[in-house]
């Protein structure tokens, strides 16, 4: 799977080097020397936030909420524990840019952490990693303890006075625990079920104390920020979207894998970079920031770059950057019925709307799907799309909404031809 960059997270990184994840290799590429500059510089909590502000650094998780002013609300000047915690609970279909940052470039992140750690006053920091990449979390392992015997984690980081612990926790492939309170839940041995808002995990988080959560690739981000600048990061994207991104280009495409570009580049530039369309067939649709996010018609896709109000104004969202495209052979119908049951699998059950919810709408797609459809289906999910979405305690019912709204919006007349002759518009075939 290829890994393209013109990014700083992956730049200089030899990802045929089987070593390129070591301690050694990142060194030799500048690795903690935005660590050492914040200790020895006498860089200030206040200065380091004020860097992350102007970079435009946006949350690389999905929710795109500037980190900078993220870490600002953590109370600095409460006594007491403080937690950071990296979220690399990576489970949404077609989203795999934190596994590589995990695998090919570790003490990136390790790093990131360790700043973010010194800025927000915490001494101690989790990653939660995805159950189903044990190899992968093998190794950030392996890397935590290179960073330990080398002096950057521990007790008097570099002989400045500054202790700061990290560990991994290995998760169990649930969902849901990407939603970071869920994630909270589980890193304290509880069951993986989100918690009411507020109040915020910034006051009371992991074991009720203040807590500030990122995602991995954020944290990643973080040292080059520092070394260069903000406004270095910011100039590598556009307005409102600074820096670059790591796309995890997937589905009908010659060279699936993560490319770290620019943010703004046009969506027909990424589609180059990967291959352009597999065997030479018409683009169909694209889902342009991870399952969750509303698909787009392929002719709307082309006309986008890829940043959050261009495909905000489109009517889809960047989400965690996982572009998932789709040829002309594709059956909608029977994509959308893919979805909708890994919902309604993940679904951790503790509300109504979307414990009982996602269930009705696989039903009546996968009833659809099998030339069973009846008339007046679609409006029956948009219905019952209107009692799940934003009456729960977290955004899993509006991720399952999402699709079923944007798939039967964009592409009706496949639907409707469905539960008119009981088989699929695309192939003709009996479904």
């Amino acid at each position: 799977m290829a890994i393209y960059t013109s990014g700083v997270i992956f730049a200089g990184v030899d990802t045929a080097d089987k070593d390129c994840w070591k301690l050694e290799s990142y060194i030799k590429r500048g690795g903690y020397s935005a660590l050492d500059k914040i200790l020895n510089s006498g860089m200030t909590q206040e200065q380091i936030i004020a860097e992350l502000k102007s970079s435009g650094l946006r949350g690389r998780g999905g929710a795109g909420f500037p980190t900078g002013l993220k870490w600002s609300f953590m109370p600095r000047a409460l006594d007491g524990q403080k937690y950071i915690v990296c979220n690399s609970d990576e489970g949404e279909p077609g989203t795999f840019k934190d596994k590589d940052i995990l695998e090919f470039n570790p003490h990136s992140l390790i790093e990131g952490m360790i700043i973010a750690g010194f800025t927000i006053g915490a001494s101690v920091g989790y990653n939660y990693i995805h159950g189903e990449i044990f190899e992968v979390y093998e190794r950030f392992e392996e890397a935590l303890a290179e960073a330990k015997k080398a002096g950057y984690l521990g007790k008097n980081i570099l002989n400045k006075n500054f202790d700061f612990d990290l560990f991994a926790h290995h998760g169990y492939g649930a969902y849901i625990c990407g939603e970071e309170t869920a994630l909270l839940e589980s890193l304290e041995g509880k069951k993986g079920q989100p918690r009411f808002k507020p109040p915020f995990p910034a006051s009371f988080g992991l074991y009720g104390k203040p807590t500030t959560i990122n995602n991995t690739e954020s944290l990643a981000a973080v040292p080059f920020i520092i070394n260069d600048g903000g406004q270095a990061f910011q100039d590598k994207g556009i307005i409102n979207s600074g820096g670059t991104k790591l796309f995890s280009v997937s589905g009908h495409v010659n060279r699936p894998g993560n490319y770290e570009v620019p943010l703004g580049m046009p969506f027909a530039k990424l589609l180059e970079l990967a291959g352009g369309m597999r065997d030479g067939k018409k683009i169909k649709a694209v889902i342009p920031g991870g399952s969750s996010a509303p698909v787009l018609p392929g002719d709307v896709m082309m006309q986008c770059d890829m940043d959050y109000d261009s495909i905000a104004k489109a009517g889809s969202m960047l989400g965690s950057g996982a572009v998932i495209i789709m040829n002309e052979d594709v059956c909608m119908v029977k994509a959308l019925e893919r979805l909708a049951y890994f919902y309604h699998e993940e679904s951790c059950g503790q509300c109504t709307p979307c414990r009982e919810g996602t269930g009705w709408l696989y039903e009546i797609i996968h009833r659809i799907e099998h030339g069973e459809g009846r008339l007046g289906d679609l409006e029956l999910l948009d219905n019952i799309g209107n009692q799940m979405a934003g009456r729960t305690i977290c955004a899993l019912a509006d991720a399952a909404v999402f699709p079923v709204r944007s798939f039967t919006k964009h592409f009706r007349h496949e639907f409707e031809y469905h539960i008119e002759h009981k088989k699929c518009l695309v192939n003709h075939k009996w479904c």
